[in-house]
């Protein structure tokens, strides 16, 4: 059963653009417990950024169509392709997938991060989009993602996405591109922060909710049943829905 509930959160000033449809986006929260208190890695926005500039984020973005055949490592569970299937107007067993990798790639493009294995040798064709995983000789790894959240845009702003959080362990990167942070990429700094200092960095009001999610899932052991919360706008208010 789903609970539908108001958000603490404060929906902005309503939107003046066409209400586009929402852009199939996803995010990967790498989180690294090598030490006694967790730290997640953040990536401050480049200021000449048109949405979210000088922000915090995770980083993400839209899913490609490269994203749907590039060989991987593992599968994810039968549990989240079903949660990453549901609410769409268009479920398939390719959807699921396609977001995962998304995940993955986008952290490689805007980190240079690449999480996956170098167990399974390397990918032997992808994608322009995939050539550092084959180069590197890592195989994207599913299993190591778990789905941890959904937020939607709310109506009428200038961008609107649909996006799935994932969450990973630092320990799951497999290689490390240099040259991809600095003053004219996406991304102008990283920084590994603990729950309370990422709380009080200047994020999105939804990764706010999203940093606080994961803290109370990782209290309650990260198992793979516990439900995934879904944000969306309605009505100009902010809601919070789960996904069981």
């Amino acid at each position: 059963m789903s609970l539908t509930e108001s958000a603490r959160l404060p929906d902005p000033a309503p939107g003046t653009h066409p209400n586009l449809r929402p852009a199939d986006a996803s995010t990967l929260i790498l989180v690294d417990r090598s030490q006694r208190t967790p730290r997640l890695l953040l990536g401050r926005r480049n200021e000449r950024q048109a949405f979210m500039p000088g922000m915090f984020v995770f980083p993400g973005g839209r899913v490609e169509a490269q994203d749907r055949q590039m060989p991987v490592f593992g599968m994810l569970d039968d549990v989240t392709e079903r949660r990453l299937n549901a609410r769409v107007s268009r479920p398939s067993a390719s959807r699921p997938r396609a977001l995962a990798l998304a995940a993955i790639r986008e952290t490689c493009e805007e980190t240079g991060l690449l999480l996956g294995t170098t167990d399974a040798g390397a990918p032997e064709t992808a994608a322009a989009s995939w050539a550092p995983f084959v180069e590197a000789g890592v195989y994207p790894d599913l299993e190591a993602l778990t789905f941890v959240a959904r937020a939607v845009t709310p109506p009428r702003r200038s961008r609107r996405f649909d996006t799935r959080f994932f969450m990973a362990e630092a320990s799951n990167i497999a290689h490390r591109l240099d040259g991809v942070i600095g003053p004219d990429s996406e991304l102008i700094e990283l920084a590994w922060m603990t729950f309370a200092q990422a709380r009080k960095a200047e994020v999105p009001t939804i990764t706010l909710a999203v940093i606080e999610e994961v803290e109370t899932r990782l209290a309650r052991g990260n198992k793979p049943w516990l439900p995934v919360p879904f944000f969306f706008s309605r009505n100009g208010r902010f809601h919070r829905e789960t996904l069981d």
